[in-house]
């Protein structure tokens, strides 16, 4: 009878030891965001830098500016110039006046022939000789507006680079400008105003906290149990032992296999082949980058 009482003892010993041991949850990981580093796309002072540490930013928001005086007064020089230039194309117009109204007098001219030679009070040389001018002075005036022409668009060309200039100078002023490229939270401020930077020199960094990402790592026996877009439990620790839960959705499967990561605290369980999974999860603010994670498939 004892017998049977210490073998009953030590089987429920055993499954109870079992139990403890059934892992709750098929992997684990931590939390990641995809970070941005803004960075500076000019050189100079930083006039100002409207952000702080934790805050959040919608995207195309004005946050900064670089000094642009420079560049300011090359762009007015260049309109200075482009100006001086233009103002030597002839005035076409006032250029002609004189033949047109040479032309108007010899047309006049011609009617008044054409009115006599029908009274027989003007001869055919007379007529001859007044449409002889007016077709010399047609040519003058086709040739004077082509040269004229030809000097006027060359003037034009010359203005051409200096536009460009100009096209170039407004490029960089925008970029003197410090606009948030997407919505998120500032993770790092990396400059302060009135101090120098240079272009490529990161300014602060950004991540859109509103969904993290979940990294975990599955073994090649979980990796025909899971696909993309297939819903997955997420659970955290909280206080007194107690867990939350939340939905996560796979957006990203490894199809290569890696050696775990060294994180993972034995020699054995580093040495397995694991595939690196992405799950996706909404934050209600109690997320925070580098929690751990539970889930469960």
């Amino acid at each position: 009878m004892k017998q049977k009482i210490i073998i009953s003892i030590l089987l429920g010993l055993t499954w109870s030891a079992c139990k403890k041991n059934t892992n709750p949850y098929d992997a684990s990981g931590t939390f990641e965001a995809t970070e941005i580093i803004v960075s500076a796309e000019a050189t100079g002072d930083i006039l100002q830098l409207n952000l702080e540490e934790g805050e959040i930013l919608k995207a195309g928001r004005y946050v900064g500016c670089i000094d642009s005086v420079q560049l300011y007064l090359k762009r007015k020089q260049l309109l200075s110039q482009i100006k001086t230039t233009l103002s030597q194309k002839p005035n076409i117009s006032k250029q002609l006046a004189a033949l047109n109204v040479q032309l108007q007098a010899a047309e006049r001219e011609q009617k008044r022939i054409g009115a006599l030679l029908k009274a027989d009070a003007a001869t055919p040389k007379q007529m001859d000789d007044i449409n002889a001018q007016i077709n010399v002075i047609q040519k003058q005036i086709e040739a004077q507006q082509s040269t004229l022409g030809i000097a006027s668009e060359g003037i034009s060309e010359q203005a051409i680079p200096l536009m460009v200039q100009i096209e170039q100078i407004n490029d960089q002023l925008r970029k003197c400008k410090i606009i948030n490229p997407v919505e998120g939270t500032v993770m790092t401020k990396y400059a302060q105003a009135n101090e120098m930077t240079n272009a490529g020199k990161a300014i602060y960094k950004i991540a859109n906290m509103s969904h993290l990402i979940l990294r975990i790592y599955i073994t090649g026996d979980q990796f025909s149990s899971i696909k993309i877009n297939q819903k997955v439990k997420v659970m955290i620790d909280q206080m007194e032992g107690q867990s939350k839960s939340y939905e996560g959705v796979v957006e990203w499967i490894s199809d290569k296999a890696e050696f775990t990561p060294k994180t993972i605290q034995t020699k054995d369980e580093r040495a397995n082949l694991v595939y690196a999974v992405k799950i996706r999860v909404n934050n209600d603010g109690f997320l925070k980058l580098g929690m751990y994670a539970d889930v469960k498939f």
